[in-house]
């Protein structure tokens, strides 16, 4: 059994790489504050949906965490919040730019 601090603080938990793209994506085009917390939740969720789709059509992932998805999701939940409120200030300078 792997220690779960290493596991929640890499690939599974916060350095997951399906919801820093999504958390990105979704906070590019975000153009109030609000929907960071929006894009944070959604990052978390629907990289714990692709996860298991992912593992249901039948992929190998790099990462095999020992814990559930429950555990993980407050982290994603972070890492979509901070992911997604940087991605909001570049997008919103690319948009003033114009």
């Amino acid at each position: 059994m792997t220690d779960d601090i290493s596991v929640i603080l890499l690939w599974p938990g916060l350095l997951n790489p399906f919801a820093i793209l999504i958390a990105a994506y979704m906070g590019f085009y975000a153009n109030q504050r609000g929907k960071i917390f929006i894009a944070g939740f959604a990052a978390a969720a629907l990289s714990l949906f692709l996860e298991v789709f992912i593992r249901f059509v039948g992929i190998h992932m790099p990462w095999n965490p020992e814990i559930g998805p429950l555990a993980l999701f407050p982290f994603r939940f972070v890492t979509g919040v901070i992911v997604s409120a940087v991605a909001m200030k570049i997008g919103a300078s690319r948009r003033q730019a114009k």
